[in-house]
């Protein structure tokens, strides 16, 4: 029975990190080799990274690429290793998958379908290439096939799916499989977002079935450019059969699962496939890798890699927000050599979050690298390598002021006192009031203009918060960290957040979530927590609150539902528009049904106009906000995902067309 042990790879890398990215290929295949693999699977432009954007375009970008992958070539004496690339061909650019055999590039496969949605601009940069079509393209002194080619070696022949051709319905496997394929190799690039882990698999395990092959899935791992994080979860399958999975969101920069496949099992699946129709005809794209030896008659099993407990958890969207979220906001921290963060830390919900998020963080890298692999992932911040305890980790990278004014409560100032507390952060706590009534009177004298509540009710709201932040990015700048932005998606649909205040920072890492989910995900972590790293007790002093920005005077018990509406409603609402792309009036009528006795129908046409309006007039504000990690495919983000006009006719007619039906219930 011909077997060969086969892996695949997760790998952490970082656009254009010529000599990261390399060191992370060169070291999956030093494992791979190590564990005895001659066949290994590597991600999608994992070269130059996924994320390089308009730097494709640039020659010295594509020329670098190509001399790597000469380079890695010299490494796979012995071995078939796939790595991606971006590849000219005849004046057009495509993502492509090199394979790499036995020291030299034996060709080169592109992709055929292009992700243009949601996140993924491919089409900016990359053309799709035709099936069935092969060329060639000079690198150094030889010609090399490239195009939709399937290989030949040591009498297997191994095929090429590169990330979205696998996720549509003509997927090029099913040519592949029809030309005969013992083995398909994935190249993928794949973002996180909730469950998409056990789509991937479905994929994994139905293309192994229905085409009777082996096949390897390989993915990025981490925050690779910015706002998408990876959760790489290599694996390799055949049969319909999941022989081995790699590890989802984990610290380590490289990531290495193999397993023993059996090409005589794959031809014997075909035989009793009575759907299975070969190609009969010349083997046109057949390129012949010689000199291979990647098959034996025997060979001892591998011991499948355990699964965290954490995969297994009936709270798996709560455990995977944690851990997508701390991951993001490491790989962010040392990918831009900050030396830790700062949150202005109110005692609400989305600070608290951020705050424990940092120090679940801490938690979850010692973990996993230890202390020594903490620090030393981390070798730009003074004084880290020293410490060993937890708290002084914490303390190290996280400071949190808490920034009260007369209008704030002493309810949340004890709540941020007790979560930094907890969190082990440094912690201050300010008084801005003067500051506060400095600027009104700067301004009231200059313009003569006696300032109230009752004439300038949002000025003197929006004052405060902007007072906040001077001081919030000065202990940013002093500890050369990074302020953390803490809105939500909920409060950006609607542009509740006041510009250069509460919205400072550089980096928004809750921003592609909305509120109702987040205070359902913080009651779980006061309670629970993530597997293995403990809950937050302290935690019990935000749940218990409405949330509130404490702008106004104590008197007038302000809340953001009082200000807003229900943030479910809004919740709600926001997928209808932006989701869903449903205009005011069929929005209102979803959400009659769907709220039905809950809330009296004038409220919900109230509350749609008032989202609606917001969501017009604030799109200047949603361009500005700090960058945030895209985690489901609902986000907001204007530079990669959901596009509307600063300005527009903001629904006048159909609002008009909502008011009618509204007097009439």
């Amino acid at each position: 029975m011909k077997q060969a042990l086969a892996a695949a790879a997760a790998l952490n890398q970082t656009p254009l990190d010529w000599d990261g990215n390399v060191a992370h290929i060169l070291e999956a295949i030093r494992r791979a080799r190590k564990l005895g693999a001659r066949i290994l699977a590597l991600p999608e432009l994992c070269i130059t990274g996924y994320g390089c954007e308009d730097a494709f375009h640039s020659p010295g970008v594509l020329e670098e690429a190509l001399t790597a992958a000469q380079t890695i070539a010299r490494s796979t004496r012995g071995m078939l290793v796939t790595v991606g690339l971006p590849l000219e061909v005849e004046g057009a650019l495509y993502s492509a998958v090199a394979l790499l055999a036995n020291g030299a590039i034996a060709g080169f496969v592109c992709k055929q379908h292009l992700a243009g949605d949601g996140i993924h601009y491919e089409p900016r940069w990359f053309k799709p290439w035709p099936q069935g079509v092969a060329a060639s393209v000079r690198v150094g002194d030889k010609r090399v096939p490239v195009g939709d080619l399937l290989f030949e070696a040591d009498g297997a022949r191994i095929g090429i799916e590169i990330c979205e051709d696998a996720w549509v319905a003509q997927r090029p496997g099913i040519s592949l499989a029809s030309r005969g394929a013992d083995i398909i190799m994935n190249a993928s690039a794949s973002p996180f977002s909730f469950g998409k882990h056990e789509v991937r698999k479905r994929i994994v395990l139905e293309g192994s079935r229905a085409f009777g092959v082996s096949y390897l899935y390989t993915n990025l791992l981490g925050c690779e450019a910015g706002r998408i994080i990876y959760d790489g979860g290599p694996m390799v399958a055949a049969h319909g059969e999941l022989l081995a999975q790699g590890h989802r969101l984990s610290f380590s920069d490289v990531e290495v699962v193999a397993a023993r496949i059996s090409i005589s099992r794959s031809r014997l699946a075909r035989r009793r496939q009575a759907s299975f129709r070969p190609t009969l005809c010349d083997d046109l794209g057949l390129v012949e890798v010689p000199g291979m030896r990647l098959f034996s008659e025997t060979g001892a099993a591998l011991r499948p890699l355990p699964q965290p407990d954490w995969e297994r958890s009936p709270d798996i969207k709560h455990e995977e927000f944690a851990r997508a979220v701390m991951l993001g906001l490491f790989d962010y921290m040392r990918k831009s050599r900050s030396e830790g963060f700062v949150v202005s830390l109110s005692g609400g919900v989305d600070s608290s979050a951020a705050t424990c998020l940092v120090a679940l963080m801490v938690r979850a890298a010692l973990a996993e690298l230890g202390h020594k692999g903490l620090s030393g992932r981390l070798p730009h911040v003074p004084g880290l390598a020293r410490l060993k305890e937890e708290k002084a980790i914490v303390k190290r990278l996280l400071a949190c002021a808490y920034q009260g004014s007369e209008n704030s409560s002493q309810l949340t100032r004890d709540a941020a006192t007790a979560v930094a507390r907890e969190a082990g952060a440094e912690f201050c706590d300010l008084d801005i009031t003067r500051q506060v009534s400095g600027y009104e009177e700067l301004v009231s004298k200059a313009l003569k203009v006696k300032i109230s509540w009752k004439d300038h009710d949002l000025a003197r709201q929006n004052i405060q918060a902007r007072a906040r932040a001077p001081s919030v990015w000065l202990i940013a700048n002093l500890r050369r960290a990074l302020l953390l932005s803490t809105g939500n998606r909920s409060e950006a649909a609607v542009g509740y957040a006041t510009m250069d205040g509460d919205t400072s920072g550089g980096l928004s890492p809750l921003g592609g979530i909305d509120k109702a989910y987040l205070r359902e995900w913080l009651l779980w972590l006061e309670r629970q927590g993530p597997a293995g790293l403990g809950r937050f007790a302290s935690l019990k002093g935000v749940n218990v609150q409405a949330p509130t920005a404490e702008l106004r005077p104590a008197r007038e018990r302000q809340t953001d539902e009082g200000d807003l509406m229900p943030y479910v409603v809004l919740d709600a609402i926001e997928r209808c528009a932006v989701r869903d792309k449903l205009l005011p009036v069929e929005a209102y009528r979803k959400l009659a049904s769907d709220f039905a006795g809950r809330y009296p129908k004038r409220d919900l046409a109230a509350w749609v106009e008032r989202f609606f309006v917001l969501w017009s007039r604030n799109q200047w504000k949603r361009e500005r906000y700090a960058p945030s990690f895209h985690l489901d495919d609902e986000n907001l983000d204007p530079k990669t995902w959901c596009r509307f006009p600063i300005l527009s006719g903001g629904y006048d007619k159909e609002l008009r067309e909502l008011r009618k039906i509204a007097r009439r219930r």
